[in-house]
């Protein structure tokens, strides 16, 4: 995946009863993602928890999923 950039919460969540490879990872939290382009994706939360319409920035990819996390200042 490129560096998707930075976006706003279009929506989140948390999950606490993940699928079995996730399990270890629970309660993590899954946001909807809007870009700067006006596409969505799905990615993981990293860091504090965020919520709709906050900014948040591309971290990195692991296995596939990617990871955003709380812009500073936001």
């Amino acid at each position: 995946m490129n560096n998707p950039g930075s976006g706003i919460v279009y929506t989140e969540t948390v999950v606490h009863a993940p699928p079995e490879q996730f399990v270890a990872d629970a309660p993590y939290q899954l946001a909807i993602v809007t870009l700067e382009g006006g596409k969505r994706l799905t990615a993981r939360v990293d860091g504090a928890r965020v919520a709709i319409g906050d900014q948040v920035d591309f971290m990195e990819e692991r296995n596939g999923i990617p990871f955003f996390r709380k812009a500073h200042g936001a």
